[in-house]
């Protein structure tokens, strides 16, 4: 088979993929019906220098650090973008979660402790955790908007601002985590995760490629709950209402 087919092949299917998309979006008018499209134009872009850089700092412990850095600085970034706020709380909040989970894996070497393994898992949370930081949020303050009068009550009956949103912040972080729970739950049922496949291919066993999953899942799930748990803690004390 020619070296380029299968790269022609995949433009092909891209540009099929992205104008289902687009026009689908268009149809039913939902806001930004290019996002899509163009969000994928910017992922191949991302991917296709991340591909290069990879190949040069996938062995190195320094670069390897410097590439986390960035990935959590571009998170947090696109987290503020999306839901406005504190950055000091989003930046706090996403680092607690990742962070911990990373040191709970390598100290007890439940998966071995080089750059890769580093790269590979930091990657995979700190994406997950900016989702879930931008689902609490969004959530969150929605909520807190649409139930202002419950929360003008606490604070008339001399609750603290956070004391009055302390309910609406919990369900915010129950429904943000819901995506992952039931991700979790339904692997190898309905969902065949990412790093399964990844590791499949990359030569490991089953078993061997089940376990990294298994502990990916648990790192997704525990580095969520505390994102969301610390960030709405942070945020929590709200006296004003905020904006739709």
């Amino acid at each position: 088979m020619d070296v380029a087919t299968p790269w022609i092949a995949t433009a092909v299917a891209l540009v099929l993929l992205a104008s289902i998309a687009s026009v689908g979006l268009g149809v039913f008018r939902i806001p930004e019906p290019r996002a899509a499209a163009f969000a994928l134009v910017r992922a191949a872009l991302q991917l296709g220098v991340l591909s290069v850089i990879l190949t040069g700092i996938v062995s190195d412990p320094l670069w390897v650090g410097v590439g986390l850095f960035v990935m959590y600085a571009a998170a947090v970034a696109t987290a503020a973008r999306r839901v406005g706020g504190s950055v000091s709380a989003l930046a706090l909040s996403m680092a607690i979660g990742p962070l911990t989970v990373m040191a709970i894996v390598f100290v007890t070497g439940a998966i071995e402790f080089s750059p890769r393994y580093v790269l590979a898992i930091g990657g995979i949370v700190i994406g997950n955790t900016m989702t879930i930081a931008i689902l609490t949020q969004r959530i969150f303050r929605t909520s807190v908007h649409d139930h202002w009068d419950e929360v003008e009550g606490w604070l008339a009956l001399g609750a603290t601002a956070r004391r009055s949103t302390l309910e609406l912040g919990r369900r915010a972080i129950h429904t943000a985590l819901m995506p992952s729970v039931d991700q979790t739950r339904t692997t190898g049922i309905v969902v065949l995760p990412g790093a399964f496949v990844g590791a499949i291919f990359a030569g490991a066993s089953p078993l061997e490629a089940g376990r990294f999953q298994l502990v990916v899942l648990a790192c997704i799930l525990a580095a969520g709950v505390l994102t969301a748990v610390t960030l709405t803690r942070l945020t929590g004390a709200i006296a004003l209402r905020p904006l739709p």
